[in-house]
């Protein structure tokens, strides 16, 4: 059952970076509904069809939405500096594989030096603050093997986007350990942790080369969805879920810095962890559409098995998955019938929380 502290969130100052995201919409609106008072920090609005533009009506008064490039160091901490959160939820990043080798710049930019940026800027304000920066699950060097990943196990990463996220990792580390704490250079009123989640699904992801929005696309277009890596098994998330955890990490993070700045992955249970067929599947079967699975000729590698262990955040966040492998998948696949039907995004995700935070 989801236990988030309703009063520890009433009228804390919490900032989003990369809110205009897909998850970055969902928890926007989570925290808005928490009470929380909310800043905003992202490069832009997105596409004209993504999820925060099509809420933006809806919550425009409710929070502070700034334009910002995560690369920009000296607005990123004129910012920081105005604002003195009490929390920070960063999830500013490129966060698309195939756009990572494109573009390996711009991913390594955005990515690393953007993280870098924050952790500078956060390490200069005077008030108490938790950071949690969202990293993913690729962050790790990948085996191919079906255990699951743990927090200490090595980082790695073949393609840019992975690699970033790892070297990201790395930095976040190093400031923790040089800048948090009570010796020289160090603030006793910081506290940093990462968090790596699975592969999350729900409505209003848009994204580009992505399965749940590939799907969605062929559907309204009564086209066949065309099936990629249909044997890769991924850990897959309702995107409420790793949210749910971001949430309670932040709060114990906030009140005990020193015993949980550290990293922490939010997936699935094992039963969740299921093959990209098995999904298109589920989808094809719910929205009447066909399916057929596809030979990638391109260049683009991608682990063929991925899992993660959530031992430690089960145990020490007291944090469990609520809704498994088919409710995500059915939650998801009715937010998008729904919109095609003509429902309105934000009472959809209103809907989606509200059933989240109820269900045992």
């Amino acid at each position: 059952m989801v236990n988030i502290n309703l009063d520890f969130w009433k009228d804390k100052k919490v900032i989003i970076t990369g809110h205009t995201g897909f998850k970055g919409s969902w928890l926007l609106i989570w925290l808005i509904t928490l009470g929380a008072e909310v800043y905003g920090i992202s490069i832009s609005e997105g596409e004209e069809s993504n999820l925060f533009n099509s809420i933006k009506r809806n919550i425009s008064n409710k929070f502070d939405h700034k334009l910002i490039d995560i690369r920009d160091l000296g607005k990123v901490s004129n910012a920081i500096s105005q604002i003195k959160p009490d929390i920070i939820v960063h999830m500013a990043a490129q966060a698309l594989v195939q756009e990572s080798y494109k573009d390996p710049i711009t991913t390594w930019s955005t990515n690393l030096m953007g993280t870098i940026n924050l952790l500078e800027s956060v390490s200069k304000i005077k008030n108490h603050c938790a950071l949690v920066c969202v990293t993913t699950d690729k962050v790790y060097e990948n085996k191919n093997w079906c255990y699951g990943y743990r927090e200490n196990d090595n980082l790695g990463g073949a393609d840019p986007y992975s690699a970033s996220k790892a070297a990201a990792e790395i930095a976040i580390k190093s400031w923790r350990k040089s800048y948090c704490g009570e010796n020289n250079f160090e603030i006793s009123n910081l506290g940093i942790a990462t968090a790596r989640a699975g592969n999350v699904i729900g409505g209003g992801d848009y994204a580009e080369n992505r399965l749940i929005p590939d799907c969605y696309r062929a559907y309204v277009k009564e086209n066949i969805i065309k099936v990629r890596n249909p044997n890769s098994i991924r850990p897959w998330q309702f995107v409420l879920e790793p949210l749910y955890g971001y949430l309670l990490l932040a709060e114990r993070l906030y009140l005990d810095p020193k015993n949980y700045s550290s990293e922490y992955n939010f997936g699935p249970n094992n039963d969740s962890n299921k093959t990209v067929l098995e999904v298109v599947k589920h989808i094809s079967s719910c929205w009447k559409v066909s399916y057929a699975v596809q030979q990638e000729n391109d260049f683009f590698q991608e682990a063929n098995i991925l899992n993660l262990d959530v031992s430690k955040s089960k145990q020490v966040l007291q944090w469990e998955p609520i809704w498994d492998f088919e409710q995500s998948l059915n939650k998801t696949v009715n937010w998008y019938k729904n919109i095609k039907l003509g429902g309105d995004p934000y009472k959809e995700c209103l809907n989606n929380i509200n059933s989240f935070q109820t269900e045992n």
